[in-house]
């Protein structure tokens, strides 16, 4: 039977499987991210953490369907200080990706300051995309001359290998906007798509939204959010220097969906809603289902498809 080549490298950092988890999910506890360094993923991500724990928002703030999730979480997290003592005390392999989301540019400067400090750290994962703190209009990832304008603040005293989460966006020139920035940077990689912003999901039972923050608007996630990560996936891999990597996110819950994602220019993924519904298991699945998947198209390793999808003829 013909050996399947999983690994993968961001930039140059090497992952033994291309397979990891989304910053959000069952990550953020010690319990969490320790079953997360025993699982099959390629590398960790932690919780997107600030500078000092957060209870996030008020439950319930996460509800799930058949085509997806909806969730309001609102970044609970035990704090940058957790993450990074609980990483000290581990030995492990695995590239460690700390997640990143000051809610100023202050705090993110202080945030990476303190990372660069600590040698367990593989990567930072800077989430300037989350979708449940402030009003749309304030994100950050879509005001293109403020992100300029903290890339190049961070770049004066960063040294840890740095990517970028980023939202999802629904223009092409965006997307062209949002690449010459990062082109302009020693960007490693960018994560996309984070969850799609102000969705809603009704309970027609009860007649009311399902979630309680924001009045039940939330980030929706799942497969149903899919096309939208291929096609930014492909738009960026397009746009962007080819020594920043791509990390796809969204929709994935077989092994077929990781083959979408990297033949349209993902070198890995990240699993979210169905990480929620499965656990840890859920990466020696897809990785069996993937590697099925690749042998029955007579592919052997990620860089044998990644990035040639073609058009339609």
């Amino acid at each position: 039977m013909k050996q399947i080549d999983l690994s993968v490298s961001i930039n140059k950092i090497k992952l033994s499987s291309c397979i990891m988890n989304a910053s959000g999910v069952l990550c953020s506890t010690d319990k969490e991210l320790s079953n997360l360094l025993d699982s099959f993923s390629g590398a960790v991500v932690t919780k997107s953490c600030t500078r000092k724990p957060r209870k996030g928002n008020f439950e319930p703030r996460y509800f799930e369907w058949n085509m997806g999730s909806i969730n309001s979480m609102g970044l609970p997290n035990l704090g940058i200080d957790f993450y990074l003592n609980f990483l000290e005390k581990k030995e492990t392999k695995k590239p460690i990706f700390l997640s990143i989301s000051g809610l100023s540019a202050e705090e993110n400067y202080f945030l990476i300051k303190k990372a660069n400090h600590y040698s367990k750290i593989t990567a930072l994962e800077l989430n300037l995309s989350c979708p449940n703190l402030i009003e749309e209009e304030d994100l950050i990832s879509y005001n293109f001359s403020r992100i300029s304008y903290l890339l190049e603040n961070i770049f004066k005293f960063n040294k840890k290998p740095l990517g970028i989460k980023l939202p999802p966006y629904f223009e092409d020139l965006s997307i062209q906007k949002m690449a010459l920035i990062l082109n302009q940077f020693p960007i490693d990689f960018v994560t996309c798509i984070n969850s799609l912003p102000n969705g809603m999901v009704v309970d027609t039972k009860t007649e009311s939204v399902v979630i309680q923050p924001k009045k039940g608007f939330g980030g929706i996630g799942g497969s149903i959010i899919k096309p939208f990560a291929l096609a930014n996936i492909r738009k960026f891999y397009t746009y962007l220097r080819k020594d920043i990597s791509i990390i796809g996110c969204g929709g994935i819950s077989t092994g077929k969906d990781i083959f979408e994602h990297i033949l349209c220019g993902a070198s890995a993924v990240q699993i979210g809603t169905q990480l929620m519904k499965e656990g840890v298991f859920v990466f020696e699945r897809l990785e069996k289902e993937f590697s099925f998947f690749l042998r029955k198209k007579n592919y052997s390793s990620i860089d044998s498809f990644k990035g040639n999808l073609k058009n339609f003829q």
